[in-house]
């Protein structure tokens, strides 16, 4: 919470207001399945875009190869925009179709 500071020259008094910031809202990163990236490409991009382990990639890409999507993460708007964005250019330097989207956060609002 941010205080404010108001001085009121007329009648000399200094008043206090307070203001209730809001959190900016979360992203999801998901991956979604192709049947033409491999896998192993998939669990580098992973580890080398969102810092995962090599057994949390794995895992990853597992979720996304049997159920169509799986969570990288979740990030700030900009950070998730990147993180999309690296995934595309990484995805296309190397002749992949890999593709991964952002999604608002459960229980947040559109910026």
């Amino acid at each position: 919470m941010s205080e404010v500071y108001r001085f009121d020259t007329e009648e000399q008094i200094l008043t206090k207001e307070k203001l209730k910031l809001k959190r900016p809202p979360k992203f999801r990163v998901v991956i979604l399945n192709d049947d033409y990236t491999p896998m192993e490409f998939v669990i580098w991009i992973l580890r080398v875009v969102f810092y995962r382990t090599a057994a949390e990639s794995e895992r990853i890409m597992l979720q996304a190869h049997t159920t169509g999507k799986a969570l990288c993460g979740v990030y700030s708007h900009d950070v998730a925009k990147t993180k999309v964005s690296e995934t595309h250019k990484l995805a296309e330097q190397n002749g992949h179709p890999l593709q991964c989207r952002m999604e608002i956060e459960e229980g947040e609002e559109e910026p």
